[in-house]
């Protein structure tokens, strides 16, 4: 049976994800363990204690949402669900990377962490917002982005044909929510969160992260990533490695990926990860993929009594 591995990002956390992974089996106590040592501090005890808050800062969701992806996808490896595909949204891209043996754990783990690092550090500097917009098509959007004066924003994730988020400077996303509701979008409503995401604000950043990178070793995928920046199956580690940088300026195109991914053979599509974002999303996408959540240990047994 064919599998495609589904990776949530930022917005998925949620304090105790994961837990009953380490009460339950010993290999993922050593590789939540191994990601205390491998950052010199107690991540840990953010992820299953919290308090949400603190989970919630970006230097900390990064990290802690690639652990326990990377824990889930390890048990469906060692339960024999092995991906033919991986595919993560922004954040989530880098466990579809681990998935994919593209990264290690531990130089996957340090990417995310410095990631969180220098996009918290460029949302400080150059302070932005995000919006999310319901009931426009993406083109619809473009048309009215162009028509705003006051300055920078940008299309920032492309969520599902009538969902998408805008990111740009603070002044800049309020006069556009304006004009995209007099131009009939049901909804505009800014985001609590950090930094403008996915748009040219976070280009210092990037310019940071890509050093980070080079330090990096970024191997053959034993499967195709869909990579948020072109939306369709890659194998080549140089290009991926590319894509991670332009990814942090560049909107992802979840709905042209949901739509690469019909038009293969994509089996069935497994949320690795907490909540199910991801599913609701797919099925607005293309309402023929069928998507399970696989978010806890009773999840992870139901799915091997179906396979």
């Amino acid at each position: 049976m064919a599998f495609t591995f589904l990776f949530p990002g930022q917005g998925s956390q949620i304090v105790g994800m994961g837990k009953d992974f380490y009460s339950e089996f010993e290999s993922a106590r050593k590789r939540f363990d191994s990601a205390n040592e491998i950052l010199q501090r107690d991540i840990l005890k953010i992820i299953f204690e919290g308090p949400q808050e603190e989970l919630t800062a970006t230097q900390n969701t990064q990290p802690s949402l690639f652990i326990v992806e990377s824990v889930i996808a390890d048990l469906l490896n060692e339960k024999g669900v092995v991906p033919s595909f991986t595919i993560g949204h922004s954040l989530g891209e880098y466990s579809a990377l681990y998935a994919a043996g593209v990264l290690t754990f531990a130089d996957g783990l340090k990417a995310v962490a410095l990631r969180g690092e220098y996009m918290a550090k460029a949302g400080k500097s150059s302070a932005g917002a995000m919006a999310a917009v319901m009931g426009l098509s993406k083109e619809a959007i473009s048309v009215v982005l162009k028509k705003v004066t006051s300055g920078v924003v940008v299309t920032a994730n492309e969520n599902t044909p009538e969902q998408t988020v805008i990111s740009g400077e603070v002044t800049a996303v309020n006069e556009a929510c304006t004009l995209l509701k007099e131009a009939g979008a049901k909804r505009a409503i800014v985001l609590p969160v950090s930094g403008a995401f996915h748009s040219p604000l976070m280009q210092s950043a990037a310019d940071e992260f890509s050093q980070v990178l080079d330090t990096l070793t970024f191997s053959v995928p034993r499967c195709p990533v869909v990579t948020n920046v072109t939306a369709k199956p890659e194998t080549d580690p140089q290009l991926m490695k590319s894509l991670l940088v332009k990814q942090l300026v560049s909107p992802v195109r979840w709905v042209d990926s949901m739509q690469s991914l019909v038009s293969r053979d994509y089996g069935t599509c497994i949320e690795v990860g907490p909540g199910s974002v991801l599913k609701g999303l797919a099925k607005k996408c293309q309402n023929t993929l069928n998507v399970i959540s696989c978010d806890t240990v009773t999840n992870i047994y139901s799915l091997l009594t179906k396979s």
